[in-house]
């Protein structure tokens, strides 16, 4: 995903508008963590940011992260041509994730905003 981006080449996937869950490796490792050690979190808990946004948020905020431009979309039929119309949904449609259950447990996200964890992952 970033060599498109760092070659000035990224844009948003589709309409832009499909929520896009995201979440720093360094959260997802901790969340893993939080329910090895606390043996009072049970149930499902959703690996993804505190903070949804949408492909067209990410793709500006990723772009601003790097110092690149991201004016070239990518538009729906070619993401259905190269991975198919089944899983190009998943791009395409997206899905508004929250985490509840997360939050309920008490897990304190290290990077809850887009931009911090961008910063964070490209310096």
């Amino acid at each position: 995903m970033i060599w498109p981006f760092w070659m000035g080449l990224g844009g948003t996937i589709g309409s832009g508008c499909q929520y896009f869950p995201w979440i720093h490796v360094d959260d997802l490792a901790g969340i893993l963590a939080h329910c090895i050690e606390d043996e009072r979190v049970t149930g499902v808990l959703n690996g993804v940011s505190p903070n949804p946004c949408t492909n067209s948020d990410f793709t500006k905020a990723f772009a601003s992260a790097l110092w690149r431009p991201a004016f070239f979309p990518l538009p729906s039929f070619v993401v259905n041509a190269v991975f198919g119309p089944e899983r190009g949904v998943m791009l395409l449609d997206g899905q508004k994730v929250f985490p509840k259950h997360t939050l309920e447990t008490g897990y304190n996200y290290i990077y809850a905003d887009l931009a911090s964890a961008l910063k964070n992952i490209v310096s």
